[in-house]
């Protein structure tokens, strides 16, 4: 491959560079899903649920009677969104597998409000006014998966988490402190969105995310200056992008050599320092866009599974001729997707080409 890449490659972004938090389109989404997220493209990879998902027989029509006033009931789903409760509706049939209660006026989950319902797989309560749950208000949702409480007014993760739960979507809210052992005993988990909560690397106390082995985890939109310390080792993807994050120090990527997607885009990162992206031998996406780097990051042509990257919005000045791909003869080849550059004080016309193809 040669390093001058055409400048329509060096100018475009590709679509997928602009991540934005889980939103619940249509409550009939949760029908549809058969194990595979419901998120977003930046998001997808994070939420992949393959226990414990119902099966064909589960969602066989009901014929139960009970159907809060208001409400859709239809194949054990139960949809009361946009009717103003002030509370969770009575009368909920207890074979109910998917409860949709967004936009509403609820201000207070109580410690009865979910009796009753064992077989509840996905409970969305976004766009509501919640802040307070009581401590055994989710005791009774022993198979629960996905929990969507997005958009609330809550300021502390909700206590006693269902142990089945795989999801949690709880951004936009006004959590500030993350302590140690609110995750305990989630040992399905395995994706956090808790980004546009106003949380500081203070904030997470040591041991926050202990016995969790997440796959995706996103805190964007809040108010790290770093990489917050001590996060799940298994992580795949990492999302961090719009906060106040200036540097990459060595240390800060030495535990997460499983991630494959590096959000760190609309932050003030003026240095990488050299070596840190060498603990990611599996990056294959890294967002460095809508940054202060004045130079392309060292250690990319090392980067042998690296597809996309996103550099436009910065500084820089300059391109080399092996700031991207590995040179010389019987070297790995760079299987790139794109590099995005554009919106840099670049001289494009002097970006010179190597002059060696790698095989």
């Amino acid at each position: 491959m040669s390093t001058m890449w055409p400048l329509w490659l060096l100018t475009s972004l590709l679509a997928l560079s602009q991540a934005l938090p889980f939103e619940q389109k249509g409550f009939w989404d949760f029908t549809l899903d058969d194990g595979l997220p419901m998120l977003n493209d930046e998001e997808a990879s994070g939420a992949d649920t393959t226990s414990g998902v119902p099966d064909l027989d589960s969602l066989t029509p009901t014929f139960s009677a009970m159907c809060p006033f208001g409400c859709h009931c239809h194949l054990r789903v139960v949809q009361c969104s946009d009717l103003g409760l002030k509370a969770v509706p009575k009368e909920i049939s207890p074979d109910t597998t998917l409860l949709d209660l967004q936009n509403n006026d609820i201000s207070e989950l109580r410690k009865d409000d979910f009796k009753g319902l064992q077989h509840l797989y996905a409970l969305v309560l976004v766009n509501n006014k919640i802040s307070k749950i009581h401590e055994k208000a989710f005791s009774p949702l022993r198979k629960l998966q996905k929990l969507y409480i997005s958009k609330n007014h809550l300021v502390e993760i909700p206590p006693n988490l269902p142990s089945s739960l795989v999801e949690l979507r709880i951004h936009d809210n006004r959590i500030r402190k993350v302590p140690k052992g609110v995750f305990s005993g989630l040992r399905n988990m395995n994706c956090i969105e808790m980004g546009g909560n106003p949380l500081e690397n203070s904030g997470f106390e040591p041991g926050a995310f202990d016995g969790l082995k997440l796959n995706y985890l996103r805190i964007s939109e809040a108010k790290l200056t770093g990489i917050p310390k001590d996060l799940p080792e298994t992580l795949n993807e990492l999302h961090l992008d719009h906060n106040k994050i200036q540097a990459i120090e060595l240390e800060d990527l030495l535990r997460y050599s499983k991630l494959y997607r590096l959000g760190l885009g609309h932050n003030q990162i003026r240095m990488i320092e050299n070596g840190s992206l060498s603990f990611l031998p599996t990056l294959r996406e890294l967002h460095l866009d809508n940054n202060k780097l004045s130079r392309v990051p060292t250690g990319l042509p090392d980067l042998k599974l690296l597809q996309v990257v996103y550099l436009h919005t910065n500084n820089i000045t300059k391109v080399g001729v092996n700031d991207f791909c590995p040179v010389g003869f019987g070297v790995k080849r760079a299987y790139y997707n794109g590099i995005s550059l554009f919106n840099n004080p670049v001289p494009y016309w002097e970006v010179q080409d190597a002059g060696v193809t790698t095989s």
